[in-house]
């Protein structure tokens, strides 16, 4: 029997497991926190609403049994009726009779009557309204730079002396301009024919999102020539015992991208593309009212419940593996928390919006499976990535040639370490904190040629760490040399500073400003350090520590309080005497450290008189017996100008120490 094969797993080895874990742990709280604050953007807030629209409309809800009948003012009427719009409120008394007639239980216009018409038309309109007829109003929010106003249009007053009712029909339009909620009014259109027609409507909370019942004409409809003429065109009893709503309804219902007059976008007009007419939307709410339908937002602890829930779901299925039963399991909890939330619609009128769910577990699942895939790459390319981590191109060819070496653990070897750091780089990046691009750009111009520098001779790049350098020479590949190269390194750094000062100052003065002047300070200290692979099992770079390199650091921060560039440790000061003119500055004791260290510097232009000047003016310092009035001071800076720097800090230090 032939064997089958197991679907494949993108499985941790067994000394990841435990950080894999980790990682999806701290995965998962990433996503809760992602997910609460994407959930405050009205972007968030429109695609739970647009959710909401499919959701509310998948089963196509018909209106219910026993709700409102429309009289449309529509094309057919239009044509027939043949009058200019607006049509003449005697027209519409006559509607209103017509309708009572017929045995109308309360009949609402959704016309505004807030202005004055024809006097004899007014009258007509008047006498033919009462408790039985609810006039539409308005309500409208000016809003201007200066202030807000509300405008309220209401039906002329001699309509409600009359006995007729005032309705609100105004609505309340989401951000994405679609109507999906009760409105806040209490004297609201809908719950005003409720109240005419002697039912109490159900207290229901403002803006509670509505339920809807099909596309634009599923209420019952008549036009409006038919309703002036019941007994002839329409069924006996059409209008016994209803309600009726008479309103602009045009027979074919305006294309969302077109707009319409009285129309809206409901949550079915994803599905059709089509507006509603506002009569047809107040005959949704005056249902939703009548039989308790709307349908409320769940609380945010609920919402949260199930987003953690779903979190907890997706870590589960990803705790051990991931692979194609991933995207099977995400395919199917999508569907669950869809139909969880229609469930919670149809059945409890209460909505839980699934995306935050679908988002966290598919964020949770495929974020896992993507570390899992890039883990699984990083193990076959094992060698690569661990090249990618060094500088020098004869490591890698090294490395390649012997892999073993891709181990943690190091080795015992002198090293020359060189720190260099610019000064007074905190001042430079506060004066561009506005300007992230030019102070990028600023780092990248200095580290390229400065780095190009360590490589030319022979170096290698520990780390970058910020504007500071740290390299180290005689590993991986023995240099006898080190020392030197490194010397010749810091000096060739200092040249490439020069020159990209004079580059910043050549661009300051075509802008018209000031340039950035960059000013390094290194230190370079030769010792035994430990070199080799340092870091974690999963990842590290080759590098090296010990006391040495400790006071490399030291040195490079110490430079600035002698007023040189360039601060050498005694054994690299040793290594390059033959090469180079240095100089015993002083004897410190750095931090981290117990036994006094000379530090020397190189000098170009000094003969053997000044050098031996230098030497008695060091002695005398050492011996406490050097006063700020000895002549030595300005006859050495004459004598030896690069540390005329120097000479000034010692003088100062010495006139502070007398006057304390």
């Amino acid at each position: 029997m032939r064997e089958q094969k197991k679907p494949r797993q993108l499985r941790p080895a067994g000394g990841q497991a435990e950080s894999r874990r980790l990682r999806l742990l701290v995965l998962s709280l990433t996503v809760l926190i992602a997910i609460s604050l994407l959930s405050r953007l009205p972007a968030w807030s429109l695609l739970e609403l647009r959710s909401f629209d499919y959701l509310s409309t998948v089963d196509d809800p018909r209106p219910p049994p026993g709700g409102p009948v429309i009289v449309a003012i529509d094309e057919p009427s239009l044509a027939d009726i043949n009058a200019q719009w607006p049509w003449p409120r005697s027209l519409h008394a006559q509607l209103v009779r017509q309708l009572r007639t017929a045995g109308a239980r309360v009949i609402g216009l959704d016309i505004i009557m807030a202005e004055p018409s024809n006097p004899e038309n007014d009258d007509a309109i008047t006498k033919a309204v009462g408790p039985d007829v609810v006039l539409a109003g308005d309500e409208t929010l000016i809003e201007t730079p200066q202030s807000s106003q509300l405008i309220r249009a209401t039906p002329l007053p001699q309509l409600t002396e009359a006995g007729a009712v005032t309705g609100i029909a105004s609505v309340d339009l989401s951000g994405d301009g679609a109507f999906r909620r009760i409105p806040g009014y209490e004297d609201g259109f809908a719950a005003m024919l409720m109240k005419a027609s002697g039912a109490a409507p159900k207290a229901l909370p403002a803006g509670r999102l509505i339920q809807s019942f099909g596309a634009a004409r599923s209420y019952p409809t008549v036009s409006y020539y038919q309703a002036l003429d019941p007994e002839n065109l329409l069924p006996p009893d059409y209008f016994k015992g209803r309600v009726v709503l008479v309103g602009l309804s045009l027979q074919n219902a305006p294309a969302i991208d077109k707009g319409g007059v009285d129309a809206f976008a409901t949550p079915y007009t994803v599905h059709t593309g089509t507006l509603t007419s506002g009569v047809e939307i107040q005959a949704t709410i005056y249902d939703n009212i009548r039989r308790g339908l709307s349908i409320a937002e769940a609380r945010l602890p609920l919402v949260a419940a199930c987003i953690l829930i779903s979190v907890l779901l997706a870590a589960a299925t990803v705790w051990r593996s991931t692979g194609w039963l991933t995207i099977v399991a995400s395919a199917v909890a999508m569907l669950a928390f869809a139909a969880a939330s229609f469930a919670g619609i149809r059945f409890a009128h209460v909505f839980v919006s699934p995306l935050g769910p679908v988002v966290a577990y598919v964020s949770v699942a495929f974020g896992q499976a993507a570390f899992d895939y890039a883990e699984e790459r990083r193990n076959k390319r094992q060698i690569i990535r661990a090249f990618a981590q060094y500088i020098s191109p004869d490591l890698v060819k090294r490395l390649s040639n012997d892999p073993s070496q891709l181990k943690l653990g190091g080795e015992r070897r002198t090293l020359s370490v060189l720190f260099s750091d610019v000064r007074g780089f905190t001042t430079i990046a506060e004066t561009l904190k506005d300007e992230p691009e030019q102070l990028t750009g600023l780092i990248n111009r200095l580290l390229t040629p400065l780095s190009d520098v360590v490589m030319d001779h022979g170096g290698t790049i520990d780390k970058y760490m910020g504007d500071c350098i740290m390299a180290f020479w005689n590993a991986p590949l023995d240099d006898p040399d080190h020392a030197l190269y490194a010397v010749k390194a810091s000096l060739a750094m200092q040249a490439a500073i020069s020159s990209l000062n004079r580059e910043l100052e050549r661009e300051a003065a075509a802008r018209g400003g000031r340039p950035h002047v960059l000013k390094m300070g290194v230190g370079i200290n030769t010792g035994e350090c430990i070199v080799g692979n340092m870091g974690s099992t999963r990842r590290f770079d080759y590098s090296c520590l010990g006391d040495s390199v400790n006071l490399a650091s030291r040195l490079e921060g110490a430079s600035k309080n002698y007023g040189v560039a360039l601060l050498l440790g005694e054994e690299t000061a040793r290594l390059v005497a033959g090469t180079y003119t240095v100089i015993e500055l002083d004897r410190i004791i750095v931090k981290g450290r117990t036994v006094p260290s000379p530090v020397y510097t190189v000098v170009h232009k000094a003969d053997a008189e000044a050098l031996a000047a230098h030497r008695a003016f060091t002695q005398a310092k050492y011996a406490g017996t050097l006063a700020p009035s000895d002549p030595a001071f300005d006859r050495l800076a004459a004598d030896i100008p690069e540390l005329a720097g120097y000479y000034a800090i010692v003088r100062d230090a010495l006139a502070e120490a007398g006057e304390e």
